[in-house]
């Protein structure tokens, strides 16, 4: 589907952005029977009544598909960026999450978020597991289990949590993966590799026992981060008889027990919260994350934050993590939504002023005009005509 609406009335200002999203027409794993929450859903809803609200913008959305390459082309020339929502992956395949930023890359189009190369890294959790060790921040005793690992022995004590080396969106995460010996270990292996196939990596480790912590991030470092905040998940209404996990129960099943989790500001102390903000960023920049990312640790029994995951591009809805961060410092969803427009426009400006300046240092290098055997008024208006509409 195409579709358009816009907030202005003044032309001259108005920033041109198509929305990238999910396609409805496709099922999508995650979801619980894999369907697709339709276009009209009350979430989807939400974010385009948050979008309404925003002044100076002209929005297409993008959603089918099978026509996207055509349509991406077709739009090129009428958009000043993409607004990149498609955390579904292309064809609504998770595992192809990245290929969407690439192929807006090969076509040439700008847009919000993060490279193929940063969701690449993040969406394999033993790799970034890899890299924070190697920076000096601290992870969860774990180990991987890959296809043909016909035994392995834990080398830390129970209980531990088992899951996908691979995905998001806590798919294939519940209360069933809290284990206590190495009977319920074999299970739950099982289950998963009957789940997403005899080839999935999975990765097991120590389950921590402190507080539950997300970082939220929105900016890129060039003026410090418009949007830093900490949350941390309320499990003080959880039945006792359940694990204290933010897993599918939570996210998706609107009728479990798990319900009653609540985001709240994170109650740390500002040793823990400078570490946390410090660390995020270090990881933030390390792996070439871009306008906004979520970063998630969880404290031990000592009260010691340990890495869990890094989230680039996490889902933007109504009632997500991110939006609930910025609900902490005032910001409503729309603003939270501006603020990700004009971090991801800065730096998209930025970025076409630095290659600007590259061709024209080239245009004015006499070997360049030589080889190309024109003059270089008509090389400048060539190659500038694309970065200054």
């Amino acid at each position: 589907m195409v579709a358009n609406f816009k907030n202005s009335n003044n032309k001259s200002h108005v920033k041109k952005v198509a929305i990238l999203m999910g396609d409805p027409n496709k099922s999508e794993a995650v979801i619980p029977l894999e369907e697709y929450d339709p276009i009209d859903s009350y979430g989807t809803n939400q974010l385009f009544v948050a979008l309404s609200e925003l002044k100076n913008y002209s929005f297409t959305i993008l959603n089918n598909h099978d026509t996207l390459i055509i349509d991406l082309t077709k739009f090129k020339s009428k958009i000043d960026y993409i607004f990149n929502l498609c955390d579904e992956g292309f064809g609504n395949d998770a595992e192809k999450e990245f290929h969407i930023p690439a192929l807006l890359d090969i076509l040439g189009i700008s847009y919000t978020g993060s490279g193929p190369q940063c969701l690449g890294f993040c969406y394999d959790k033993s790799l970034i597991r890899g890299i924070a060790r190697e920076m000096g921040i601290p992870v969860a005793d774990g180990i991987l289990i890959c296809q043909g690992d016909e035994s392995f022995e834990i080398p830390f004590e129970f209980p531990a949590i088992v899951k996908p080396n691979v995905g998001d969106s806590s798919y294939g995460i519940t209360k069933n993966n809290i284990i206590y010996n190495y009977s319920q270990l074999e299970n739950i292996i099982s289950v998963l590799r009957k789940q997403f196939g005899p080839n999935l990596p999975i990765l097991v480790e120590r389950f921590l026992s402190g507080s539950d912590l997300s970082v939220g991030l929105v900016g890129n470092g060039r003026s410090g981060f418009a949007l830093k905040a900490i949350s941390e998940e309320d499990y003080s209404k959880l039945p006792q008889d359940l694990p204290k996990i933010c897993g599918y129960e939570a996210k998706w099943e609107y009728n479990s027990s798990y319900n009653v989790l609540k985001s709240i500001p994170a109650q740390v102390s500002d040793k823990t919260r400078d570490f946390l903000f410090k660390n995020s960023i270090r990881l933030f920049q390390r792996l070439f994350c871009r306008d906004y990312c979520r970063i998630d640790w969880r404290l031990d029994s000592q009260g010691n934050p340990k890495l869990l995951e890094v989230n680039p591009n996490p889902g933007l809805c109504w009632d997500g993590h991110l939006t609930k961060m910025a609900s902490f410092l005032g910001i409503s969803f729309s603003g939270l939504l501006e603020i990700i427009l004009k971090t991801a426009e800065e730096r998209i400006f930025s970025e076409k002023k630095e290659e600007i300046t590259h061709l024209q240092k080239n245009i004015n290098d006499s070997k360049f005009t030589k080889k190309v055997n024109t003059n270089k008024k008509s090389i400048k208006e060539l190659l500038l005509k694309d970065y200054t509409n």
